[in-house]
């Protein structure tokens, strides 16, 4: 019961990054419940379903604001969630070392790519022409690193975004948000199915994240572009290497 208090605060925490970022929260959840004792296959599976509410808070304060553009949210959330689903059911392949590794090589590679973008680029205008096909795809690319390895996808999706569609950075974590919500859903459900994951947890957290995240998306406008590539930069190298780490230990057995 007490670890589960733990939970609380910790699952606002994670909200206030989700809404903030763009991610699902899973960053902070995953390595919270390995903490706890979670194998990495059990918290691959409860982080992804406290993520569904972290990210519909998220998700419902900028669509209350009028700035998630539907052709865009759909293009992106339709490629996270197929994708999502495929590559879910791939993710008992990796034995629990390779999981952690795969991860921890991935937040690497993304620390490096996540930049601010052009600081002088205004917002698209909601009604005006979208990358439509290109969204499709960053999200079928996330979708797949979500649901094969656990990585979240808003850590994928907003470098991509910014990098090669050209996306301002306030608008890629709003879409990255509708995005994850959709992938996590869909992966959620799998690993409920399957009876994985461990459900009181999942609430704990998703519902107080849930909380977290509907504030500071709302504030998410008044951050500066510099300071949000700044925020994911160092969240993602922090993340790769505690992943390494417990790659090694799993590996050494120790």
């Amino acid at each position: 019961m007490l670890q589960l208090l733990i939970l609380l605060p910790l699952g606002i925490l994670a909200g206030l990054l989700a809404g903030l970022l763009g991610i699902g929260g899973g960053l902070v959840f995953s390595p919270l419940l390995l903490w706890l004792g979670l194998s990495p296959h059990q918290a691959l599976a409860t982080s992804t379903l406290a993520i569904v509410p972290t990210t519909a808070g998220g998700s419902w304060a900028h669509l209350r604001r009028g700035l998630l553009p539907w052709p865009s949210a759909v293009a992106i959330g339709s490629g996270a969630l197929v994708f999502g689903v495929l590559f879910g059911r791939l993710s008992g392949v990796l034995q629990p070392w390779q999981l952690l590794a795969a991860q921890a090589l991935m937040y690497g590679v993304l620390a490096l790519l996540i930049k601010a973008g052009d600081s002088n680029s205004n917002e698209l205008d909601c009604h005006g022409a979208q990358p439509i096909v290109g969204l499709l795809l960053v999200g079928a690319v996330a979708g797949m690193a979500g649901g094969l390895i656990g990585l979240g996808g808003g850590l994928v999706m907003v470098p991509i975004m910014v990098n090669a569609l050209r996306l301002p950075i306030h608008l890629a974590i709003r879409l990255s948000t509708f995005a994850v919500l959709c992938a996590s859903t869909a992966a959620g459900l799998l690993f409920v199915l399957a009876g994985r994951g461990d459900l009181s947890a999942a609430l704990l957290l998703g519902l107080s994240a849930a909380v977290g995240a509907r504030w500071s998306a709302a504030r998410l406008q008044r951050v500066a572009p510099a300071k949000l590539a700044l925020m994911l930069r160092l969240l993602t190298f922090f993340l790769a290497i505690d992943s390494a780490r417990r790659a090694l230990m799993l590996l050494l057995g120790t």
